[in-house]
C-alpha cells in the first residue's frame, strides 16, 4: 500500500526512528551507468526527452543504492523551451537560452495550455517509472519555481547573482511580472500532468530564492510557491508538496506554512538544530548535508549525517543533502552514508 511509503509517512507528519533518504541530482554524472546512458542519448537535452532512457537513468541509483525515492530525470528549463525559448547546453557551462528583456519578447511566448505536447516525453518517463519503480519507492515530479526558471530566461544563462532579472523586476515590473504570471500558470499544468502521469510527490526548485530579499521575496518566491501549492491541492487534495527556497535565510521561517507545503528543504548553511526548533514544527524538514562531503567521504562524513539524524530526529525528516550531488563525488560515499543513516 501507498501508505506504507517510508518517504510518504514522513511527509504526511510521521517522526520515524531511521528517516526515508534520497539525494538530490541522484540520477548523474558521479555514476559510471549514468555517463554511459547519457553517452547513448548523444547529450544531455536528448536524454531528457527521451522517455525510455530518462527512465532508465532514473532508476540506476535506485537499483545501486535503494534510496526510498526516485526523482524524475528531467531539467528546470525544459519548460521555457515548451513555452518557446531557445534552448541549448555548452559542455563544461552550462546551460543557455534565448533571452526575454522585454515586452515583445514576452509577445513570442506560447500560452501555459501549449506546452504539453512539446512535454509530452517527460510525462511518458514518468508513466514508465511508475510502473518500474519498485513498490516500496516513492515517485517525486518536479519543477522549478518561477522565480528561479526567470532568471535563466532574462539572463540567457545563469548568473552568480541573478542581476538581470533583479534588473528587469525594477526597470520594467508589468514585463517581469507578466513573465512570472505565465511561468506560474504553466507550472501549475506542467506539474498536474506530472501528477496524473504517475507521480506522488512534487518538489519546487527555488534554486536562487536567496537574492530576492524582504517584500522581493514574499512577491517573488513566497506568493507564486503559495499560488502553485494552492491550486495543485484543489486538483489533488492529497499530494505532498516539498518546497524548496534555497538560501532563504530567516524567510524560510514560517514558509511551509504560507505556501501550504508538506515539507521544507534546506540547504546547507541552515544548521539543523535551528531547523528543529524553528521549522520541524510545521512539517516535515528536508535535509541537508553538505555536498562536498559526498567527495571527501571519511568519518566526517558518518559523524556529519548523524548528526544532522540526530538534531532532527524529534519530529518528521527526510535525508538528504543541502543541494544537488556533484559529478566529482565518489559512489562508494553513498554506500557509506546510507550505512551511518540506516545502521
Amino acid at each position: 500500500m501507498s501508505d506504507k511509503k517510508k518517504l510518504l509517512r514522513s511527509l504526511a507528519g510521521e517522526t520515524q526512528d531511521v528517516p526515508p533518504v534520497w539525494l538530490m541530482r541522484q540520477a548523474g554524472r558521479y555514476l559510471p551507468e549514468y555517463r554511459a546512458t547519457r553517452a547513448k542519448a548523444g547529450d544531455f537535452l536528448s536524454l531528457c526527452y527521451n522517455p525510455e532512457l530518462a527512465a532508465e537513468v532514473t532508476l540506476q541509483p535506485i537499483r545501486r543504492y535503494g534510496f526510498d525515492a526516485a526523482i524524475l530525470f528531467a531539467d528546470i528549463l525544459l519548460i521555457p523551451q515548451a513555452l518557446g525559448a531557445d534552448l541549448w547546453f555548452v559542455t563544461g557551462e552550462g546551460p543557455r537560452l534565448s533571452t526575454i528583456t522585454d515586452a515583445s519578447g514576452m509577445g513570442r511566448m506560447k500560452g501555459k495550455d501549449d506546452i504539453h505536447e512539446h512535454l509530452a516525453p517527460v510525462y511518458e518517463t514518468v508513466k514508465i517509472l511508475s510502473q518500474e519503480l519498485p513498490k516500496e519507492t516513492t515517485l517525486i515530479g518536479f519543477a522549478g519555481a518561477p522565480w528561479t526558471v526567470a532568471t535563466y530566461m532574462i539572463a540567457g544563462r545563469g548568473t552568480p547573482d541573478q542581476a538581470p532579472a533583479h534588473k528587469l523586476r525594477e526597470g520594467d515590473p508589468a514585463t517581469f511580472d507578466a513573465l512570472m504570471d505565465l511561468l506560474t500558470e504553466a507550472t501549475i499544468e506542467y506539474l498536474d500532468c506530472q501528477v496524473k502521469a504517475g507521480a506522488e510527490v512534487v518538489k519546487l526548485f527555488d534554486s536562487w530564492a536567496g537574492s530576492l530579499k524582504g517584500d522581493a521575496f514574499d512577491r517573488y518566491a513566497l506568493a507564486p510557491a503559495k499560488r502553485i501549492i494552492s491550486e495543485l491541492k484543489s486538483r489533488h487534495p492529497d499530494l505532498p508538496i516539498i518546497a524548496f527556497p534555497r538560501e532563504a535565510g530567516d524567510k524560510y521561517i514560517g514558509f511551509a506554512e504560507a505556501v501550504g507545503s508538506d515539507a521544507l528543504a534546506i540547504d546547507t548553511s541552515v544548521d539543523a538544530t535551528w531547523a528543529a526548533e524553528h521549522l520541524q514544527k510545521d512539517g516535515c524538514v528536508q535535509g541537508n548535508l553538505d555536498p562536498k562531503l559526498m567527495v571527501t567521504g571519511g568519518e566526517k562524513l558518518q559523524s556529519e549525517a548523524r548528526r544532522i539524524c540526530d538534531a532532527l530526529k524529534g519530529g518528521p525528516h527526510i535525508f538528504n543533502l543541502g543541494h544537488g550531488i556533484t559529478p566529482d563525488a565518489d559512489p562508494e560515499n553513498v554506500h557509506r552514508l546510507l550505512e551511518a543513516i540506516r545502521g
